[in-house]
């Protein structure tokens, strides 16, 4: 049985392959080349090569730019997008006269010719890649720190293709990756990375206050920040220590304050009782007083007794 089965996966096989030779003479179809890589610097031209043997008159040409959503860069004799005011077609080959960032990618020429197997079809794959030089980076610099603290400077760029790399420059003047080979860096000790463009002071001193500016370079171009002064301030031991002082004795006073209160009564019960009831009869003087009103004395409130005065002078 198993000899069998053996049998007939070699003839499956071997018809697959009688196939695929039968279509391939029939139509001529030939399988995709590996793609080439061209490079190109940003607003520069560039030309994507599609080589083919010869024209012919009942030839067709397509190029198609791969990715997520295929798009056609040329198609039914003419050129398609924005691709039609900055780009021309030479022979089988496109030339973009005005390359962008947005140009990259791979793009794939298609050229189906009849031949005398068949249908001839022949594709050839470009991938684009453009070069970008990098913009002014943003750089993080404090205005102030304190000796002996760990500080870090941060430079950034987003835009440069291939990623730059960063050099820290103090006062104008360059600073080494390895602050040991540095004459002008000997005091300091920092760890500068050039390809994430941090500067960290392990331990800053007064020496290291200075303007700081950070420069992005790659192999289009380079750009530098702005310099920004940063200050190094020791520590004013003196006024911590007199600080910390002063709020002890601000403690031990009010500490001193609740203990002689206690020894006094202050904060007994008996007391606490009699000041709530003293509150509690000012608090009911107050209602009665609000709810007797007082009228002021006027000739009809007044009960005249006319004969009164006279009996009491006889």
């Amino acid at each position: 049985m198993a000899r069998r089965s053996r049998h007939r996966l070699l003839l499956l096989l071997l018809r697959y392959l009688v196939v695929a030779l039968g279509y391939h003479k029939a139509y001529g179809f030939s399988a995709p080349k590996d793609p080439k890589v061209v490079t190109a610097i940003e607003y520069q031209e560039v030309i994507l090569a599609c080589k083919y043997p010869k024209k012919t008159i009942a030839f067709r040409l397509e190029w198609k730019k791969l990715g997520p959503s295929v798009s056609f860069v040329y198609y039914q004799q003419a050129l398609q997008g924005d691709f039609k005011d900055r780009a021309e077609l030479i022979d089988f080959s496109i030339r973009i006269k005005n390359v962008t960032r947005n140009d990259a990618g791979n793009y794939r020429c298609e050229i189906s010719a009849p031949s005398e197997q068949g249908q001839n079809l022949e594709e050839d794959t470009v991938t684009l890649e453009v070069l970008v030089a990098p913009a002014v980076p943003s750089c993080e610099v404090p205005n102030s720190a304190l000796s002996g603290t760990v500080v870090e400077l941060r430079c950034q760029d987003k835009e440069g293709n291939p990623p730059p790399e960063y050099t820290w420059f103090k006062d104008g003047v360059p600073l080494l990756w390895n602050p040991k080979f540095g004459s002008q860096s000997i005091n300091s000790s920092y760890t500068m990375n050039t390809k994430s463009g941090t500067l960290q002071f392990n331990t800053v001193s007064k020496l290291d206050s200075g303007e700081y500016s950070c420069e992005a370079r790659n192999a289009v171009g380079h750009r530098r920040c702005p310099g920004k002064r940063m200050q190094v301030d020791d520590r004013n031991v003196s006024g911590i220590i007199t600080a910390v002082v002063i709020v002890a004795l601000v403690i031990s006073i009010c500490g001193f304050g609740v203990c002689y209160a206690q020894r006094k009564g202050y904060f007994s019960i008996e007391n606490i009782q009699d000041d709530m009831q003293v509150s509690h009869e000012a608090n009911g003087e107050e209602k009665q007083s609000f709810l007797s009103p007082v009228f002021p004395e006027t000739p009809q409130n007044i009960q005249e007794e006319p004969w009164s005065g006279i009996e009491q002078w006889y």
